[in-house]
C-alpha cells in the first residue's frame, strides 16, 4: 500500500502536435496534395460520370487532331469531309455511302445529307469547342488571374481605376460585342474566334480573383508575413495567388460551358470557323433542313453539346465546393 505522505508519480502521456492544416501534415508542416486518385474517389457518382465525359470528348479531339496534322488520316478514323458517295478515282467506282444513313458498322451515327460520316464529324467538332474553351480559360485565368489578384491585395486608387474600367466592359452586353467584333473580320478563323471570346473572358475572371484575393489579404498568414517585414511582391506570388488559383480554375470549369455554348451559337448562325470544318453547331444548323426525314443528325450533335455542357458544370460545382470548404478550413 503507497504511503499517503509520498508524492505520487503519474505516467506521462507523450503529447502529439496538433496540426491546423487541412489534410494530412507532411515533414514541414505542410498539407500533403491529395492525389488524381484520391480526387477521383472523393467524387460523387454523377461527377465521376461526367468527369469520364469530358475525358473522351478531349481525348477524341487530340486523336482527330494528330490523325489530321500528323498521321495525315492514317489512324482510324473517317475523313470528316469526305462524301462517302462519291466517285473514287483509285477504283472507278462510286462509295457505297447513302445520304441520311441509319447507323451502322461503317458509320457508327449514319450520315449526314452529303453522306459524310456523323462521328467522324462529332469527334472532330470537339476539337474546335476544346480550343475555344482552353484559350478562353487560359486568357481569364493568366490576365485577369492576375489582374484581379493584384488590385485585391494593392488596393487603393489603382483597385479603383482597374475596377471602374472592368464594370464598364461587364455593363455592355457580351454577346453583343462579340458577334459585332467577329462580324468586323471577313476571316473567321479558328485562332481569331478563340482570341476574341478570351479578350472578352477577362473580365469575369478579374472579379472572381480580386474577391477572392481580398479575403485572403485579411488571413492570419498574410498577417503574420507583412509582420515580419516580408516584400509585398513575395507575399503576393508565395500567398495570395497560389490560394487564389484554384478559385478561379473552379471558376474556369463553370465558365467554359458557357463558352462552348457560345461558340456553338455562332457556329449555328455562321459566325464562327468556316465550312467544311465541323463544329458542333455548324452541324446542327446543316441538319435542321432534314429534320423530317432523319431526326438522328439532329440529335447527335445536341446531344454530344448538351451533355459537354452539363459535365462542366457538375465538375465545376463540385470542384467550387471542394475548393470553398478547404478555403474555410485554413
Amino acid at each position: 500500500m503507497a504511503n499517503p505522505s509520498e508524492p505520487v508519480e503519474y505516467p506521462r502521456e507523450r503529447l502529439s502536435p496538433v496540426s491546423t492544416s487541412v489534410g494530412t501534415a507532411g515533414s514541414a508542416g505542410k498539407p500533403e496534395r491529395a492525389t488524381v486518385r484520391e480526387v477521383f474517389s472523393e467524387m460523387p457518382l454523377l461527377v465521376k460520370i461526367s468527369t469520364i465525359w469530358l475525358i473522351l470528348v478531349v481525348g477524341g479531339a487530340i486523336y482527330a487532331k494528330l490523325d489530321v496534322a500528323v498521321f495525315d488520316g492514317a489512324l482510324p478514323l473517317q475523313d470528316p469531309n469526305l462524301q462517302t458517295n462519291n466517285f473514287d478515282g483509285a477504283t472507278g467506282q462510286f462509295g457505297d455511302g447513302e445520304p441520311l444513313e441509319s447507323p451502322s458498322a461503317d458509320h457508327w451515327l449514319g450520315t449526314d445529307a452529303i453522306a459524310r460520316d456523323t462521328f467522324a464529324r462529332l469527334v472532330h467538332g470537339g476539337w474546335v469547342s476544346l480550343i475555344v474553351a482552353v484559350t478562353a480559360a487560359a486568357f481569364g485565368i493568366i490576365v485577369g488571374g492576375f489582374l484581379g489578384t493584384l488590385v485585391g491585395f494593392v488596393r487603393g486608387r489603382t483597385e479603383a481605376v482597374l475596377m471602374a474600367g472592368i464594370d464598364v466592359i461587364l455593363a455592355f452586353p457580351a454577346l453583343i460585342l462579340l458577334l459585332a467584333l467577329v462580324s468586323i473580320f471577313e476571316v473567321r478563323s479558328l485562332t481569331l474566334i478563340s482570341l476574341v471570346i478570351g479578350a472578352l473572358s477577362i473580365p469575369s475572371y478579374t472579379r472572381v480573383a480580386r474577391a477572392s484575393s481580398l479575403a485572403i489579404s485579411n488571413r492570419e498568414f498574410v498577417t503574420a508575413a507583412r509582420a515580419i517585414g516580408t516584400k509585398p511582391q513575395t507575399i503576393l506570388f508565395r500567398e495570395v495567388i497560389p490560394n487564389v488559383f484554384p478559385v478561379l480554375l473552379s471558376y474556369a470549369m463553370v465558365a467554359a460551358a458557357f463558352v462552348v455554348v457560345v461558340e456553338g451559337g455562332l457556329s449555328f448562325l455562321g459566325l464562327s470557323v468556316q465550312l467544311p470544318q465541323s463544329t458542333w453547331g455548324n452541324m446542327i444548323n446543316q441538319s435542321r433542313r432534314d429534320i423530317k426525314l432523319n431526326v438522328a443528325q439532329v440529335f447527335w450533335p445536341s446531344l454530344v453539346l448538351s451533355l459537354t455542357v452539363l459535365s462542366l458544370n457538375q465538375v465545376g460545382d463540385w470542384f467550387q465546393r471542394r475548393s470553398a470548404v478547404r478555403s474555410a478550413s485554413l
